[in-house]
């Protein structure tokens, strides 16, 4: 007897069949996930290390072997492939299919423990290894904001206060911005008049950064109270960096041939930022 007889002669139980797998598929059909952006699970990874000047035999021995070294200690580890360049080594790692979701952030805490151990046997001049692993990220919305009459710092304010509001919103996970301008002020020096001065620019760097670094000024105790000593000095505007005084070997000797010039214009003794550049 074939399925074609049987399904004819017991035609209650071909019946009931039916409606049963009928009912059981709508069922299951209306209860499939439908996101518009669904989430997956990207287990790759790729570490990046800049080593300028160094071929790509020397980053292969001094940069990608050692750190694929630290790498294959984890177990976790399903492959890994580099690619070694003239100044720059790219290693990607793959992990085992059983890791999900819920523990590829630990699995990725640990890659970065053991990247974090042996960057102090990275030779000198080499970057710090960048690691990236947030491929899975999918961006679905990109919000334009604009403003006439609004200056760049003002539409970042702006833009950063919409990115908090954003981010409460349930569903949201990240939030990116694009096309922000980096906070610069630039120093253009008379070369001709620091070269007669004897001023380097190592000068000008050491004093930039020995004047804008935060030092613990200590606490003052009086009775039973306690107060807090804090340092001022840290530039607030651009015209504080113009005022400030150059620090330099350089400057003892000619301070004593602007002496006489200054003291005539009633000016202080001390070479400013201002006077040679702009």
């Amino acid at each position: 007897m074939n399925l074609a007889e049987l399904s004819i002669s017991k035609r209650t139980i071909t019946y009931f069949s039916t409606v049963l797998l009928t009912v059981g598929g709508l069922f299951s059909f209306f209860q499939l996930g439908q996101l518009e952006d669904p989430e997956f699970t990207i287990k790759t990874a790729a570490i990046v290390t800049s080593y300028p000047g160094a071929s790509a035999k020397q980053v292969e021995l001094e940069i990608t072997d050692r750190i694929e070294t630290k790498l294959q200690e984890m177990s976790e580890l399903k492959q890994v492939y580099s690619s070694s360049r003239p100044g720059l080594s790219i290693i990607k790692v793959d992990i085992k299919n059983e890791y999900w979701l819920d523990r590829l952030p630990q699995v990725w805490d640990v890659m970065r423990k053991k990247i974090g151990d042996m960057e102090d046997s990275l030779p000198p001049g080499s970057g710090k290894p960048q690691i990236n692993d947030d491929f899975g990220y999918v961006f679905g919305f990109m919000l334009a904001l604009s403003g006439d009459g609004f200056s760049a710092a003002e539409l970042e304010t702006y833009a950063k206060d919409l990115r908090k509001e954003l981010q409460v919103v349930s569903g949201v996970a990240r939030i990116d911005l694009w096309g922000v301008q980096e906070k610069r002020i630039f120093i253009d020096v008379a070369e001709t008049q620091v070269t007669q001065l004897g001023i380097t620019k190592e000068d000008l760097l050491r004093t930039l950064r020995n004047q804008n670094i935060i030092v613990d000024g200590g606490n003052v105790d009086l009775q039973d109270q306690r107060f807090r000593v804090a340092p001022t000095g840290e530039f607030t505007s651009p015209e504080a960096i113009a005022d400030l005084a150059i620090t330099s070997s350089a400057v003892s000797n000619v301070s004593q041939t602007l002496q006489n010039r200054q003291r005539s214009q009633g000016a202080d003794q001390l070479l400013h930022i201002r006077d040679i550049g702009t």
